[in-house]
Parts: structure tokens; sequence; C-alpha cells
């Protein structure tokens, strides 16, 4: 696993594609929050918070993650690797956690520059530091477990297919499903009646409410189940392929 979790970290970064995805994140979210007018734009609100920053995030990641992940499977199938790679003595899960893990701490250093926003909304602050810290750090456990969430639903996608842009494009639209569309499908009348669980499903939901600077254990569990569930699919694909 420490060897796949090596390698993965090597080509995204001996690539552009870990540079690519960090400066789209960083540039993005930078001209929302100061450059760009609207009501994300911290300078125009007239108040010291990050909520725009936590509000925009989630959709950012429902690409850029996915362009992270959307390589892990698809690329070793078209090359034939994976193949190989089977053969090797490694377990089927050491190959998709090893795989899992390098994702997640591609998403941690992008999310390691963020942290210059808070530094200058800190500041920009009425005393210097006036800032809801609890629901700051919420937020970004949050945003970690949520982009942790969308990586193991990338990772499964890209065990699908030998075709990154197929990979990339069902990984959105799954992860799209999990974060909104559960929500929108439960406010429909006809299903009134199983809106609270339907809810309870949705990504949106235990993001928003780690958001608050509350760490409830119920959010933690979701999002820890919710990707073991994705990861243990993944490797029930691999393990068919033996068959």
């Amino acid at each position: 696993m420490k060897s796949i979790f090596i390698r993965e970290m090597q080509n995204f970064f001996s690539s552009l594609t870990g540079y690519v995805i960090a400066i789209v994140f960083l540039v993005l979210t930078g001209l929302f929050l100061w450059v760009l007018p609207g009501y994300t734009n911290i300078l125009d609100s007239g108040y010291a918070t990050l909520d725009s920053l936590f509000l925009l995030a989630p959709w950012l990641f429902l690409f850029l993650v996915p362009a992270a992940t959307m390589r892990m499977f698809a690329d070793e199938k078209k090359a034939g690797t994976i193949e190989l790679i089977l053969t090797r003595p490694i377990s089927d899960t050491a190959l998709v956690v090893g795989k899992y893990l390098a994702s997640i701490v591609l998403v941690s250093i992008i999310l390691i520059p963020s942290l210059i926003f808070v530094y200058s909304v800190a500041k920009l602050g009425s005393p210097i530091g006036n800032l809801d810290w609890a629901a700051t750090w919420g937020s970004y456990i949050g945003l970690f477990f949520l982009a942790a969430a969308y990586a193991s639903i990338g990772i499964f996608t890209s065990s699908l297919t030998d075709n990154t842009i197929v990979a990339f494009l069902a990984s959105v639209a799954l992860s799209y499903l999990f974060y909104n569309g559960i929500v929108w499908f439960a406010e429909l009348q006809s299903m009134e009646w199983a809106r609270g669980v339907l809810i309870s499903l949705s990504i949106s939901e235990h993001y928003e409410s780690l958001s608050r600077g509350v760490i409830d254990s119920r959010d933690i569990v979701y999002f820890i189940s919710f990707s073991l569930v994705f990861l243990l699919l993944t490797r029930v694909k691999l393990e068919s392929r033996k068959w």
C-alpha cells in the first residue's frame, strides 16, 4: 500500500494534474472572494466571514476532485498495467486504499494554501482577529470529509471504465446526486413520507452541520461510512476481474 501511495503521489506531481487542480481552486476562490462583485465578495459584504469560501468550495470540488481521481484505475486499464498490478503480491484492499489515501493527501495539500484567506479575513476584522473560529475550523473539517467522500466516488467510477472522460463525468454526476440531488428529490411532494431519511443521506446536510462549528460524531460516522461503502464497491469491482 505504501508503494502504491508513493507511486500515485509521484504521478500527481510529475505531471501537471496536481498543480493545475491546486491553481484552479485557489484562483477561482480568490476571484470570487476578492475580485468579482456579488454576494460572495467579502469586501462588498462588509463582514469578516469566510462563509463564501465554504459555500463555493463544495461546488468547485465537485469538478476538481473527480479530475484528480479519474485516472486512478482508468489509465491502468487503458495501458494494461492493471493486470500486472493485480498479479503482484498486494491485496485489492491495499491497492484501493493506497490510491484513495493519495487522493486525500492531494486534497489536503490544495486546502493548505487557502489558509491565507483565513489570515486575511481575520486581519480585516474589527477588532483584528474577530472571526468565528469554531465555524471556520468546523467548515475546514467538513470540507476535508466532503472531498474525501467525493474522492471515494471518483475512485469507484474510475474502476468501472478505461475512459477517463467517462470516469470524470460519472463521478461528477454521482457526487452531485449525493451532495444536492437527494435533497432536491426529498422536496418532491410524492416523497414527503421519506423526506427525513433522504435528507440524512445527503452529503450537504452533514457538511452544513459541521460548518456550524459543532463537531457531531454522527456527521463524522456518516462521512467515514460513505467513503467505506464506495471503497468496498471498488474492491468488489476489482475482484470481479479475477472471476
